[in-house]
């Protein structure tokens, strides 16, 4: 990967250049997205290396709240954007295309299918960073920037009421993170996503029994 280094450096700095106040979509974030996909990219090695990188370094140049209406656009106005930056940077022509659908398509609520190997490399890479320890971390973070109860006072696991992830932060391990796994395109995906679910649902129960609930039987 060292011939990348350079374009990295380079993509590094559009990333802080554009980035928003939101520390769970730092550097940071966009560094253990490259990390994943570097994972994932030994069993693919003719996927375009260089359109992985880009694109995780690059997905959320346009990062909208967790509650904007249009947050399902964020994806494809960030390809825009990375699109146009890149040319200005003498990117290769050739691998612009395949660069935007790999930022549009690593978005959950964009809904768009990934299509190319490289796409559902980067999907994965991100999708793999909402789980397991920083998962959680981010999932309370952004929970308290929305204003989130942690969770419900009574009935924390929702045996008798419908889950609602926007008022309550423990739900969203089951409304979206427990998903994600299935979701995944590249089988080391499906694998370590497994194992990260794994943990949030043995912190859950930790959780639910220091909070006055009931474990829940899995």
């Amino acid at each position: 990967m060292n011939d990348l280094d350079p374009w990295r450096a380079r993509l590094m700095q559009l990333a802080v250049a554009d980035a928003a106040d939101d520390g769970a979509h730092d550097l940071n974030h966009l560094h253990r997205v490259w990390k994943n996909a570097q994972a994932l990219l030994k069993d693919y090695p003719g996927a375009d290396a260089l359109i992985v990188l880009a694109a995780c370094y690059l997905h959320d140049l346009v990062n909208l709240p967790k509650n904007d209406p249009e947050r399902h656009l964020a994806s494809r106005q960030a390809a825009v954007r990375a699109c146009d930056e890149l040319g200005k940077l003498g990117f290769p022509a050739d691998k612009l295309a395949g660069l935007a659908h790999a930022i549009e398509a690593h978005s959950f609520s964009a809904g768009i299918a990934p299509l190319t190997i490289e796409a559902r490399i980067v999907q994965d890479a991100d999708r793999l960073d909402a789980l397991g320890a920083v998962g959680l971390a981010r999932l309370y973070y952004t929970a308290g920037r929305m204003g989130s109860a942690l969770a419900h006072p009574s009935d924390p696991l929702a045996r008798a009421r419908a889950m609602d992830d926007r008022i309550y932060a423990l739900d969203h391990i089951e409304v979206k993170l427990a998903t994600l796994p299935a979701t995944m395109s590249t089988a080391a995906g499906r694998a370590m996503g497994e194992r990260r679910l794994a943990w949030l649902r043995a912190f859950r129960d930790d959780f639910v029994a220091e909070w006055g609930g009931d474990v829940v039987d899995d």
